[in-house]
């Protein structure tokens, strides 16, 4: 089952269920965070509680829905400083490489190595047991999730802004504490890779950007292994384009030692929040020398996960912070 959010032409939110044939309203709700808690609190199972609301009538024109740009993230908190969106990296060969090539030096391992290395030796313990400990990075709250088909903003200080395709997993804390893993949807997280390359320490402000997620989310488990496409439009041209492979079979790091070692801590399962993790890119643009520019579109395609997500570059026109004592 893959869930869509999305406005209706009024303006109000809407949830359906992506069908062959277009969207089918899920009724008398608003958003997935709310159905979530209901089956929750009800002891149901989210697809259970969206096939009693689903409507039988006819379905909405999905296409439209697209192209009038009316798409929302497929998970949200009604307060966005209630969601925590952050990632793990160096768990996909091809993202060892790329961080490895930024910044190794030929007389010793580099830091990104030896983490790729721990992964491959401990990442995927057995039942019962604690595997080794990911990377672990913080992207931002829920205002840093940029909607479907809306730009992606370079900020006036980056120097770079490079797509990073991956799964993103979703998650709601439940009323005790419990987390409730929703399920999983693309995800761009859009970073600074010219800057992270200055110095390794400059990770944390790199990653400190926008970033989109979805459309669709697939409810449930994450299948093994996930192949998929990205690519980047300029214009009428496809300046760059390349497979990807994600999923636990391509990774060194199982899916539930990730969740492990991100909600091992207990600030992080906070009743009512919303975490959305990326759980890394194996393949970059930035490792072939491509780079965006405003007007450009990033485009991330997987046939498990329905229409792509697709995600222009915008400059920013923002200012610069004013600060004063007071």
């Amino acid at each position: 089952m893959r869930l869509v959010q999305f406005r209706d032409l009024d303006g109000s939110r809407k949830v359906a269920r992506a069908d062959g044939d277009g969207l089918r309203l899920v009724e008398h709700t608003t958003s997935v965070y709310d159905l979530v808690l209901e089956a929750s609190r009800s002891n149901k199972s989210l697809e259970g509680i969206v096939l009693e609301k689903l409507s039988h009538g006819e379905p909405i024109d999905y296409d439209k829905v697209i192209s009038d740009n009316r798409l929302l993230a497929p998970l949200d908190h009604p307060d966005p400083a209630h969601c925590m969106v952050s990632g793990t990296g160096l768990d996909h060969l091809g993202s060892a490489l790329a961080r490895d090539a930024m910044h190794a030096n030929p007389d010793k391992e580099s830091d990104s190595m030896k983490m790729f290395r721990t992964g491959l030796e401990g990442g995927k313990p057995k039942s019962g047991e604690i595997g080794s400990q990911p990377e672990w990075f913080y992207k931002g709250d829920g205002s840093s999730i940029v909607p479907p088909g809306h730009p992606l903003q370079l900020p006036s200080f980056a120097l770079d802004g490079g797509e990073e395709a991956e799964i993103v997993g979703l998650y709601v804390i439940s009323d005790s504490g419990e987390v409730l893993r929703v399920g999983f949807a693309l995800g761009n997280e859009y970073s600074d890779h010219v800057l992270e390359r200055q110095n390794y320490l400059y990770l944390a402000h790199s990653k400190l950007r926008d970033c989109s997620i979805g459309p669709e989310l697939l409810v449930g488990r994450l299948p093994a292994s996930v192949s998929g496409n990205v690519r980047i439009v300029r214009g009428d041209e496809t300046i760059w384009s390349s497979p990807f492979q994600t999923g636990e079979t391509n990774m060194t790091h199982s899916i539930s030692n990730i969740e492990y070692h991100h909600f091992k801590y207990r600030r992080f399962r906070q009743p009512g929040d919303v975490h959305c993790h990326f759980f890394g890119a194996s393949i970059l643009s930035f490792s072939s020398g491509t780079r965006a520019k405003p007007g450009d579109v990033f485009e991330i395609s997987s046939p498990e996960f329905g229409c792509p997500l697709r995600n222009s570059v915008a400059r920013e026109n923002a200012g610069s912070p004013t600060i004063r004592d007071i």
